[in-house]
């Protein structure tokens, strides 16, 4: 398959924000970044029949992070759990295909990344899962994201799908200020779809200005309004010291309206390992920046949905992965 470029014009509806940033100066800013809004490319490189053959072995990529998770006026020690696998998946529902009667069928990458960590006396858990086709020229747009979102107080459930030419969400959310709700907003470039399209070639990465919806995991932790923000972002090649490894690159993203700069560190040979990403953001509490760090320990492929026995656990030492009484 030859992966050809392609442009997309981002026409952001722009909503007041709900946060603590309200008010005259993000309405400013939202009407800037709705003046200035540029169309984004993402140039796919030629790639040999799509994705390699490494991600065609009947099994997961399975990858293990040592956690530090900036929330409330801290940063909390966890651990986070990134799978990579290709599935088929169908294009009406927006579901796997199980059955393999329905010809709306195409293939993708799906990132599954779980995030635990306890914030004093209770815990967090987080869970993200990201559909992105690997087909780009028939499918270019990431189809599908699902954020679950719990801790002692409640419980959050929110979803994205991509359908005429738009990204619908709906949210159900403990919270009374949040409640059950849907909206759609035109097309624009997820964060969460950013791991996925690394791992098919981080030469297609946007940069510049451009407009992003950050991750859902921020939206839930912040609770943002669900909309596009402006943001800068660059690809380079990786000079610190926080992440370990030969020929890192790094790609940044700057969002102006939020005080927040995401980083993502990956390896710069197929198949682009994450190594770890840094996200710096101020605290709703004291608004002081407090950065999460996620750093990459272990990887194993494996086909971890035949791996369910007891005799099965010690491959989670081999991940480093929070043992159990009895394990």
């Amino acid at each position: 398959m030859r992966y050809l470029p392609f442009t997309i014009l981002l026409v952001i509806s722009m909503l007041s924000c709900q946060n603590q940033d309200s008010g005259s100066k993000q309405q400013t800013a939202d009407a800037s970044a709705q003046a200035n809004a540029q169309p984004v490319v993402f140039n796919f490189k030629d790639e040999p029949a799509g994705l390699s053959k490494y991600w065609y072995q009947g099994k997961a990529e399975i990858s293990r992070y040592e956690l530090q998770q900036n929330r409330y006026q801290a940063t909390h020690p966890g651990e986070a759990v990134a799978i990579f696998v290709t599935e088929d998946f169908l294009t009406d529902k927006q579901v796997k295909n199980d059955n393999y009667t329905n010809p709306n069928s195409t293939g993708v990458l799906k990132t599954n990344l779980i995030r635990k960590f306890p914030t004093g006396l209770y815990d967090y858990s987080v869970m993200t899962s990201v559909f992105t086709p690997t087909d780009v020229e028939q499918y270019p747009q990431t189809l599908k994201v699902t954020t679950t979102a719990q801790d002692w107080c409640g419980h959050a459930f929110m979803q994205l799908n991509f359908r005429e030419e738009q990204y619908q969400m709906q949210l159900n959310s403990y919270f009374e200020n949040e409640a059950d709700q849907e909206k759609s907003i035109d097309y624009a470039i997820l964060e969460d779809e950013l791991f996925n399209r690394i791992r098919m070639n981080p030469d297609g990465l946007p940069t510049g200005t451009v407009d992003i919806v950050p991750s859902t995991m921020v939206i839930r932790l912040k609770h943002l309004p669900f909309k596009a923000y402006e943001a800068e972002a660059s690809l380079a090649d990786y000079d610190g010291d926080t992440f370990e490894g030969e020929q890192l690159q790094v790609y940044t993203l700057s969002f102006p309206a939020l005080d927040r700069r995401l980083q993502i560190v990956f390896q710069s040979e197929s198949p682009y390992i994450i190594e770890g990403w840094k996200d710096t953001y101020p605290s709703a509490f004291d608004r002081q920046p407090r950065t999460t760090i996620a750093k990459r320990t272990s990887t194993i492929l494996s086909p971890y949905w035949k791996k369910n026995s007891p005799s099965d656990r010690a491959m989670r030492q081999r991940l480093d992965m929070e043992t159990f009484p009895g394990e």
